[in-house]
């Protein structure tokens, strides 16, 4: 039996103004009709149901039920980058999840939202739910249900906006929905479902009495990612205002919630809490019960590995990282829970993918996002938002095959790269080196003589785009290698010599002995916008492009290593947010540096772990004195990956781990257990200091130690 898709909703003739919508968060929110409608449909058998395949979807969020319990919130996140929003995209997607009735009664409801809120929020422009069913009877037989005009709709009127919610206003009365056009034509989404929690404290249940006021501050262990859920008994109305906060910063936005008799409230809004601050007026006669939780989301977790070491506080780092990576796992990578960024930021998923090997193992989450990514570039023709984070998808979609081993998504991803790699040879100027790209961002979050590194000028930014072309090059020319397009394969390595020579012709400072952040010729007036400025008169000698060139090698590994010993020492200017140390400890691995400088460059993040665990800091220093980091951002957790690396001195031989390589190394730890996650099963290297390693791995990994 296949799924039938029929989509659903309000009808027009009775809800005219709530059909449309607008296509993302991006656009003027005051055309965008938020809209909450409540589906549902009771089904009766003569016999229990045993098992219900459901797919499901809705534009432009959904909570979905079977019997009161929570199926699944959705949906997958469409993608989406900062540019090319005043269009619908053209992707959607489905999930799929099968759930155990055992009851011979199925009672169906959704809450669906229509009006794109967050950034990572997308819509097809109108209101929509969608869900279809294969039923397994105790006695094997088979039923198909899917949403028709037999379901009973209702606009819910009082969700009035994202953060406000009145429940004097009752809801409609249930109709019948309508039967609408399937623009959506969903894909299904090739990851599971979130799983979600209730997180309880003991003061979120609480007592008000008649008239009275009262703030209550709901403190959790950790920083969580979710939605919050409030419960209220009473006669009458009771005013509750409610604000996340991840540590004690002033909250950016508050939920205010208006409750009339009693009620219950869940949010469509995904928040990072650390505590809630609730707020709370009962202006009723009678006492309110208020009962204020927070429903936590991610994505699930069907194995783990952790790195445990003889150093307590490099311990609390590993598991600071871990934690914030896995709230970051939603329906797709997030930059954080806090921020919810789109598709756009290459640079934080693709670090958060190789820490998941030492995590939670689990790569379909990073291969859809390449996917979704694939689908962005080819629809504007091989350009995103961020020039380099497009280049890091090259390296991002290669890595993720390696550990995987999945040629299929290769395949998939090659026109996408094709259009890439296209664009970027239009930027190519008459010296070789990138010249007039539409930006030079994103490098750092770090400001250089008040000049903001997430877009600098050319001065700034020239080099480090150069370099990451270059890796770019590198990593296509493997790729291509794998789908046998030797012509392109020769094609990218020919690239990557010409752009090796024109970056250390005109880049590199022999006096100096190190490389400069760009160029000082002026930048085409027709380039400059509000992503590109003016460039600057000034050479810049910063740590970011020496760290690029030993990481990609575009200079000898004689050189690399004394580049490396000059950063180390602070004999080249500048400082690194954790982000960027990424490469800076993946260039020491390459170059046999890892018992030197591994474990200093990790020391670096102790201070911070210790001021707060409940979550990873966004940087190490504040950009602008005003500034205040974020303490959800998975982007800077790489000692999650690097030190574990590091550790084991691993590389991988062949796709899909099937063959993998290990030179075990303390770094001058007295002891380490190491666990490593590769589709054959785990890998486990035990050391001690004085003692040979010991190493268990799966029948399938091959395990070469050098």
């Amino acid at each position: 039996m296949k799924h039938k898709e029929q989509w659903i909703w309000l009808s027009k003739d009775k809800y005219p103004n709530n059909q449309e919508t607008i296509y993302c968060a991006f656009a003027d929110k005051g055309n965008g009709n938020f809209t909450v409608a409540e589906f549902t449909k009771k089904y009766e058998f003569s016999q229990k149901v045993i098992s219900a395949e459901l797919r499901f979807s809705g534009d432009t969020a959904f909570q979905l039920y079977c019997n009161d319990s929570v199926v699944a919130t959705g949906p997958a996140c469409v993608g989406g980058d900062f540019i090319g929003n005043e269009t619908r995209r053209e992707n959607f997607y489905a999930f799929e999840t099968t759930i155990k009735p055992d009851s011979d009664v199925l009672e169906i409801f959704a809450r669906v939202k229509m009006m794109p809120v967050q950034i990572c929020e997308y819509s097809k422009g109108r209101g929509g739910f969608m869900l279809s069913g294969i039923l397994t009877f105790a006695d094997g037989t088979k039923k198909h249900i899917f949403t028709d005009d037999s379901w009973l709709v209702r606009q819910n009127k009082a969700f009035n906006s994202c953060d406000s919610y009145d429940g004097r206003i009752l809801p409609d009365k249930y109709v019948n929905a309508e039967c609408i056009e399937n623009i959506w034509n969903t894909i299904t989404a090739p990851i599971p479902v979130r799983i979600e929690n209730e997180i309880y404290c003991d003061n979120g249940k609480f007592a008000v009495s008649p008239y009275e006021a009262r703030k209550v501050i709901i403190t959790f262990n950790k920083i969580w990612a979710g939605f919050i859920q409030v419960e209220v008994k009473a006669k009458g109305e009771v005013f509750v205002s409610l604000s996340c906060r991840e540590l004690e910063e002033e909250p950016s936005r508050k939920e205010s919630l208006i409750f009339n008799n009693n009620d219950e409230y869940r949010s469509f809004y995904m928040s990072s809490a650390g505590s809630i601050v609730v707020e709370v007026k009962n202006e009723s006669d009678f006492n309110a019960e208020i009962d204020v939780s927070f429903v936590s989301t991610h994505y699930p977790v069907s194995n783990e590995a952790t790195t445990v070491t003889s150093d307590d506080e490099l311990n609390l780092v590993l598991e600071t990282c871990k934690h914030t990576l896995k709230i970051c796992r939603q329906t797709h990578h997030l930059d954080s829970p806090k921020h919810c960024e789109p598709m756009a930021c290459t640079g934080d998923y693709y670090i958060e993918t190789l820490m998941t090997l030492f995590s939670f193992g689990d790569m379909r989450l990073a291969e859809f996002d390449l996917l979704r990514t694939a689908v962005m570039l080819e629809r504007e023709n091989g350009r995103m938002f961020h020039t380099t984070y497009s280049l890091i998808w090259v390296k991002m979609l290669y890595d993720v095959y390696m550990a995987t081993g999945n040629i299929e998504l290769l395949k998939k991803c090659e026109k996408a790269l094709q259009l890439l790699l296209k664009r970027f040879k239009t930027y190519i100027g008459a010296n070789g080196l990138i010249e007039t790209p539409p930006d030079y961002m994103f490098v750092d979050w770090i400001y250089i003589d008040d000049i903001s590194m997430h877009h600098p000028p050319k001065a700034l930014g020239q080099t480090c785009l150069n370099m990451f072309y270059f890796g770019a090059l590198d990593t296509a020319e493997k790729i291509f290698r794998e789908l046998s397009l030797n012509e392109f394969s020769v094609d990218c390595a020919t690239q990557k010599e010409n752009l090796r020579k024109a970056i250390n012709i005109n880049l590199f400072d022999a006096q100096k002995g190190v490389y400069f952040m760009g160029l000082n010729t002026p930048t085409e007036e027709s380039l400059i916008g509000e992503w590109m400025p003016q460039n600057t008169d000034k050479r810049y000698y910063m740590k970011h492009a020496n760290i690029l060139a030993a990481y990609f090698g575009v200079c000898d590994e004689a050189t690399s290593r004394t580049l490396i010993r000059k950063i180390l020492s602070d004999e080249i200017e500048g400082d690194c947010q954790p982000y960027f140390l990424h490469y800076l400890l993946e260039a020491v691995c390459n170059l046999g540096l890892r018992e030197e400088y591994t474990v200093q460059i990790c020391e670096r993040w102790k201070k911070p772990v210790k001021e707060c665990s409940k979550g990873l800091v966004e940087g190490f220093v504040a950009p602008e004195p005003t500034y205040s980091f974020d303490h959800s951002h998975a982007w800077g957790g790489t000692p999650l990956y690097s030190l574990p690396k590091a550790l084991l001195g691993l590389e991988i031989l062949s796709p899909g781990m099937k063959e993998i390589s290990l030179s075990p190394s303390l770094l001058g730890l007295e002891y380490a257990n190491v666990e490593l996650l590769t589709p054959h099963g785990k890998v486990i290297c035990q050391m001690k200091k004085n003692e040979e390693p010991v190493i268990t791995n799966p029948k399938k990994v091959v395990v070469k130690l050098r």
